[in-house]
C-alpha cells in the first residue's frame, strides 16, 4: 500500500497520511461488505491447498490484507518504509503473531526467509526501479510460491520523470516485465478489479491483480 523507494521523504510522507489512511474504504476494510470481498479475492489469488502459508505483504501499509491472511490462519510477515503505518499494523495485528517490520520493501529485510505468497497492493509502479525490486520478490518465492502483485493504471494521468511507471501500471506492461525477469514465473493470470464493492465507489480507471507461481526447481 505505502511506496517504498529510495526518496529520502518517501517515509515521511507516509508517516503524515498514517493518520486518516484507513478512512479509505479499501484501505480500511471497515465496511464489512468491503472487507469480505477483499478477503475472497485474497483467498483466490493464494496458492492452492488447505495449510498454513508463509506470506510476506510488503508496502503494508497499516496492515489490512495481513489481517485478513492472519484471520485466515497465515503466517504473516509485513514490511512498510514508514514507521507510524507500521506503528498501526502493529497494534491491528496484536495477538496474531504476525510480524511487521520497518525497512524498504524494495529490498525486504527478510535475510534468507523464503515464502509461500509475496503480496503487494499499489506498490510497484511507484518504485524507481520496479523490475529489480520484481526480481528480487520472485526469488523470496519457494518453488512453487506465488507472487499476487495489485496495482492500476491511474486513469491514464501522464507520466513523470523519476519512476518508470508513474501515474502506475497497466496489466500488459507488469506481466512483460515479469516474463522478463530472471527467475522464471509460470501460470501468470490478471484478475481485472472492477466491482465497485472492493473500493467502496464506482472507478474508472484500470485496477486489477497479477498472479504468477514460482516454477517448481
Amino acid at each position: 500500500m505505502t511506496h517504498s523507494g529510495t526518496h529520502p521523504g518517501t517515509a515521511a510522507f507516509w508517516d503524515a497520511a498514517a493518520g486518516t489512511f484507513d478512512e479509505e474504504a479499501d484501505h480500511g476494510l471497515r465496511d464489512p461488505r468491503v472487507r469480505a470481498a477483499w478477503a475472497a479475492r485474497l483467498a483466490a489469488w493464494l496458492p492452492p491447498g488447505d495449510g498454513r502459508l508463509d506470506t510476506l505483504d510488503l508496502g503494508c501499509g497499516t496492515g489490512s490484507l495481513s489481517l485478513l491472511l492472519a484471520e485466515a490462519g497465515h503466517r504473516v510477515t509485513g514490511v512498510d518504509l514508514a514507521p507510524r503505518m507500521v506503528e498501526r499494523a502493529r497494534a491491528k495485528l496484536a495477538g496474531t503473531g504476525a510480524v511487521v517490520t520497518v525497512g524498504d520493501a524494495a529490498a525486504p529485510p527478510v535475510g534468507e526467509r523464503r515464502f509461500d505468497v509475496v503480496l503487494s497492493r499499489h506498490l510497484v509502479w511507484a518504485l524507481p526501479r520496479p523490475e529489480e525490486a520484481l526480481a528480487r520478490w520472485a526469488g523470496l518465492l519457494r518453488s512453487g510460491g506465488r507472487l499476487v502483485l495489485v496495482e492500476g493504471r491511474w486513469s491514464n494521468v501522464p507520466r513523470r520523470e523519476g519512476t518508470p511507471w508513474d501515474g502506475g501500471v497497466t496489466a500488459t506492461e507488469l506481466v512483460a516485465a515479469l516474463r522478463r525477469l530472471p527467475v522464471p514465473l509460470t501460470d501468470l493470470q490478471v484478475d481485472p478489479l472492477t466491482d465497485p464493492l472492493l473500493w467502496g465507489k464506482e472507478i474508472t480507471d484500470e485496477r486489477y491483480a497479477v498472479t504468477a507461481t514460482r516454477a517448481p526447481t
